[in-house]
């Protein structure tokens, strides 16, 4: 034993307490967090399992694993539903508005994040005010107003409509993010001669990355499972999107369940690889770091 520790009582571990185990808590903590997924995943095992299934076999056992499964339902979905035009439709609407949302709401989050007069801050309580209110309560003077406008059926239409109920929430999220930025970039950058558009789209919008992911993934599945809007707008058109044309294997006396589920199937692909290309980035937009 060295001088400098001579004389020194070094201190023991304590025990674990008699009569516990140790790691017990560990152990209950994982059987919580296994049921808690199961519960979520349940639905997932019913949705794959029943879209695999004929009519006969969703009436004898509809929660079993399939015996003999069969691709007949995907088929039929993808032609009788008319779904392969439904996921064009909705790829449309969807893409145009996520480019509208990212643009402005982008461009006027900077400039609210970054203004420090009180009509910056009136601006963004307005927006805050429109992610409280619910849109529902506009929905007759918004469909009059797309109704005169002549857009009733099109795609300028519902890209309009998303792009301005989900604004309030993509300027939030932005605000948010830009503000945590150091302001050093942007600055440095008018300083080098850049005026303040250049500044944001050459400095500014690159580390915008982590939260334009969020921004993509939350209103893309918003805009993409939405049901009740295209059901209004675009009803009889022939544009309906992938819900709406889900929808129509549902009738009053006969429903194909198969069909359903196998539309349901379909509808989710692409959504959910675009989920998981950015999933990533939503816990960093959320963090508000600047990491891409």
């Amino acid at each position: 034993m060295s001088t400098a520790t001579a004389g020194r009582r070094i201190p023991r571990p304590a025990s674990a307490p008699a009569g516990r185990r140790p790691g017990y808590g560990r152990y209950l903590l994982e059987l919580v967090l296994i049921a808690v997924a199961v519960v979520f995943l349940f639905p997932v095992y019913a949705l794959v399992t029943l879209a695999f299934k004929t009519p006969s076999q969703i009436a004898d056992s509809p929660l079993s694993p399939p015996t003999s499964p069969t691709f007949d339902n995907f088929g039929n979905a993808w032609s009788e539903a008319s779904l392969g035009s439904a996921l064009v439709n909705s790829a449309i609407i969807t893409a145009l508005s996520l480019l509208l949302l990212i643009v402005i709401g982008s461009t006027g989050a900077y400039y609210l994040a970054r203004c420090v007069s009180g009509l910056g801050y009136g601006l963004y309580v307005l927006f805050l005010l429109g992610i409280i209110l619910p849109f529902q309560l506009g929905m007759i003077p918004l469909y009059k107003l797309v109704d005169s406008l002549g857009w009733l059926g099109t795609y300028q239409g519902m890209i309009l409509f998303y792009t301005g109920i989900q604004m309030p929430f993509t300027i939030f999220l932005y605000t948010g993010f830009i503000r945590a930025l150091p302001p050093d970039y942007a600055q440095a950058a008018l300083i080098d001669g850049c005026n303040h558009r250049q500044a944001f789209t050459r400095i500014v919008f690159p580390l915008l990355r982590p939260i334009t992911g969020t921004v993509i993934i939350l209103n893309a599945v918003f805009i993409w499972n939405d049901f009740f809007t295209p059901l209004l707008y675009m009803g009889g058109s022939g544009k309906e999107t992938v819900p709406v044309a889900v929808f129509s294997f549902v009738g009053q006396y006969v429903s194909d369940y198969g069909l359903v589920f196998a539309g349901l199937v379909l509808a989710a692909l692409p959504i959910l690889i675009i989920f998981l290309l950015l999933q990533r980035y939503v816990i960093k937009g959320f963090a508000g770091g600047i990491k891409g």
